[in-house]
């Protein structure tokens, strides 16, 4: 089974810096997995979190030049508390530092896949994290809850458990109402569940139960199990992985999986822009898996050009799509409402009948 495990800054760091006693105990408990036969991948926070503590600072930097200072030097002693920690096992790791535009380029997609896999072949673990050290807000993840789930899509993973410092989701906030009820299993993450999650999190931290929430709704969408459980209690791991008990919260996978390249499209490519389309071209996406043609375009937002990502959105501005753009924003409104017939004689040339092909679109929510 190949699993993803993500750690915050919660659960490897305190406010004096890394917990070394934890990220050992930690690392024994994925031995266990390891050596059980697993594939593990994991992604870590907490490269900040050191650098505070080697920097004698006493809050969290708030500009980007001093937090990607902060994790230029926390960096190091985060891969070597690591490091240590797995070689009492015998159990080789590396470091894997990505920025978002990794998922932009179909190309660096598919080599940050390709480098993972062979990691994964050497039975080395890869320990990743948000390369925070050239990270700008264009290309930030923003947290590394949503990178651990893009990295699950990208590795086609089994199983995404996302370690925190609370037992699961709750119907309530259990640090306030004693009668919280821990809700263990979810199907379809809906617009009240998300309602029950809380904003942000620790002060070491940029996560919150909203955004693993969101997470695990991307993951869930590729088809992959996701585990929220509480990483600060002893043995839950190999209660959940090699125990098969019941643990935190088990969000369900989706029962169509999307392709790799649709979870891309869906997941890792930022939107350029959005084509509202009509009645028609909603039915003949939402119902009937077609192409969306320029006939039933009715105008454009913003500025993109011809393989861009964009949203395809109904006259109420509701998402429902989302995909790879044949033309620019320039000559879709030229040949907006146009049948495909058409569309050399406006232009003068043609890349294609289809504005976006359904090879290269993917329903917003599926």
């Amino acid at each position: 089974m190949r699993i993803v495990i993500k750690l915050g800054s919660n659960i490897v760091a305190g406010e004096t810096g890394l917990d070394e006693a934890q990220i050992n105990r930690i690392a024994t408990e994925i031995a266990e997995l390891f050596f059980s036969g697993n594939e593990i991948v994991m992604v870590s926070s907490g490269a900040i979190a050191a650098g505070m503590k080697r920097l004698s600072l006493k809050k969290r930097p708030s500009d980007i030049r001093h937090k990607q200072a902060t994790a230029a030097v926390g960096q190091s002693a985060l891969m070597w508390a690591y490091e240590q920690a797995f070689s009492r096992h015998q159990i080789k790791v590396a470091q894997v530092l990505l920025t978002r535009d990794a998922f932009y380029d179909r190309l660096r997609y598919i080599n940050a896949k390709n480098t993972l896999l062979t990691l994964l072949d050497y039975r080395v673990i890869p320990v990743i994290n948000e390369n925070d050290t050239v990270s700008i807000e264009e290309i930030k993840f923003g947290d590394n809850d949503l990178l651990a789930a893009l990295v699950s899509g990208l590795l086609g993973a089994d199983h995404l458990v996302i370690l925190s410092d609370v037992d699961g989701l709750y119907n309530r906030d259990p640090r306030r109402n004693k009668k919280a009820e821990l809700i263990k299993t979810v199907a379809e993450i809906t617009p009240e569940l998300k309602s029950l999650a809380g904003g942000a999190g620790s002060t070491v931290g940029t996560g919150g139960m909203y955004s693993k929430l969101m997470a695990a709704e991307k993951a869930m969408n590729y088809g992959i199990r996701v585990s929220i459980i509480n990483g600060r209690k002893r043995g839950l791991l190999k209660k959940l992985l090699i125990e098969s008990e019941s643990v935190g919260t088990t969000f369900l996978p989706a029962r169509k999986r999307l392709t790799s390249r649709k979870g891309w499209i869906a997941f890792g490519l930022r939107a350029r822009g959005e084509i509202v389309i009509d009645e028609g071209a909603t039915l003949a996406l939402r119902e009937k898996g077609k192409s969306l043609l320029p006939s039933g375009i009715k105008s454009v937002k913003g500025e993109f050009s011809a393989g861009d990502a964009v949203y395809c959105i109904d006259e109420q501005g509701v998402r429902i799509a989302k995909g790879l753009t044949n033309y620019s924003s320039e000559e879709i409104e030229k040949i907006k409402g146009l049948r495909t017939s058409e569309i050399e004689k406006r232009l003068g040339y043609k890349y294609a009948d289809e504005v976006i092909h359904r090879d290269n679109l993917v329903l917003v929510g599926l």
